[in-house]
């Protein structure tokens, strides 16, 4: 159930001065996503599981906005993720580390924001490119390069812009904020998308600086050069149309250099030769998504090509239904295959988990509130 809170407020203080409390809003809101999993092809052998967040990751947050006249107004957000297998948070030690940030927004000039928020590429990957929108087994995550800081950044600020004709486009920049190197660790990405009729299509673009600065012993001595790195790239060109009896979907991916294309489970999943990162590959998507009444079929095909001297390509095929009861609640199955090419250990996966063999088969339930 949704919880919102509006209140305005208005008082004169003392006979030569006034002042009002604009009209502000705060709203609770959440998901709770709790699923079978079965895992097979995994080294250690077949796995079932109860899992969190299978479809869309469970979480709690808090959103607000108040009116501060002539068009501006102030934003925040504060995300909790929680485990509801075991009841724990599904980060140790971090409480809103899904999202936390605060900002100001003018109806013509856009939004700028400030903290722990998504990367523009990821949100054009799962929010255009993917029929599963990011979860299931047939999540694009499995093999597009979105784990660790392609997801999220900390300490960034991001500007939205307002749609113009159809037109959206995103800016960030997270400071790495390591002494001795204004530089190191810093990231940023940007986006420009068009929606408009059937057609929803993203250009989008992260930048990842690897360098890393140490401290030379004591805090009181100056940190050592940066320890340069190769910088990591990736390149998304991600659309989707609606031809009203389905979605098409299509995206393209460029993957560069240090830490572009990590793996979602880095281990060795499969035996044998350990599987190694990619620092040079492309990506390419094909998939639809296909209604009939409350049910919908999500299906896609995914190819990771593989250019370094290792050449571990792989694919994978998904499928899924998910069926809605009512508003807030829907049930979910869907099944996903990976092929591993020359010591590729690319795992089936879902939205919070990065699996842990080559296979892997889902049935859920799903409620929002």
């Amino acid at each position: 159930m949704k919880l919102s809170i509006s209140f305005a407020a208005a008082a004169v203080l003392g006979s030569l001065s006034g002042w009002a409390c604009a009209q502000s809003s705060v709203t609770m809101y959440g998901v709770v996503d709790a699923g079978l999993v079965r895992e097979q092809g995994g080294a250690g052998g077949n796995l079932t599981r109860v899992s969190s967040g299978v479809g869309s990751a469970s979480r709690i947050g808090f959103r607000g906005s108040e009116d501060l006249g002539y068009g501006w107004s102030a934003n925040f957000l504060l995300e909790a993720g929680a485990r509801i297998d075991t009841g724990q948070q599904e980060e140790a030690g971090a409480l809103f580390h899904r999202q936390a940030y605060v900002g100001a927004r003018h109806r013509e000039y856009g939004g700028l924001t400030l903290g722990r928020q998504y990367t523009p590429y990821y949100n054009a990957l799962t929010g255009v490119a993917d029929p599963f929108g990011g979860g299931y087994a047939g999540t694009a995550k499995n093999l597009f390069p979105a784990g660790g800081q392609n997801t999220r950044t900390s300490n960034a600020i991001v500007y939205s812009m307002p749609e113009i004709m159809g037109v959206t486009g995103e800016v960030s920049y997270a400071l790495g904020e390591q002494p001795g190197g204004s530089t190191a660790g810093r990231q940023f990405g940007l986006s420009l998308g068009y929606s408009r009729g059937g057609l929803n299509a993203r250009l989008a673009y992260n930048h990842r600086n690897n360098d890393v600065t140490t401290a030379a012993g004591a805090a009181s001595v100056p940190p050592l050069p940066a320890a340069e790195r190769e910088i990591g790239r990736n390149t998304l060109l991600a659309a989707n149309y609606d031809f009203g009896v389905a979605r098409a979907y299509a995206a393209y991916g460029v993957d560069k250099g240090t830490n572009s294309a990590l793996l979602p489970n880095s281990g060795n999943p499969y035996g044998g030769v350990r599987p190694t990162a990619s620092t040079d590959s492309r990506d390419m998507l094909l998939g639809a998504s296909v209604p009939f009444g409350m049910t919908t079929l999500m299906a896609s095909y995914i190819r990771k090509n593989d250019r370094t001297a290792y050449n571990q390509d792989a694919h994978q095929w998904g499928v899924g239904v998910s069926h809605v009861l009512s508003r807030r609640t829907s049930l979910y199955t869907a099944y996903a295959r990976i092929k591993n090419k020359r010591g590729a250990g690319y795992t089936v996966g879902n939205n919070t988990e990065p699996g842990s063999g080559d296979s892997a088969f889902n049935l859920g339930v799903r409620h929002v509130f």
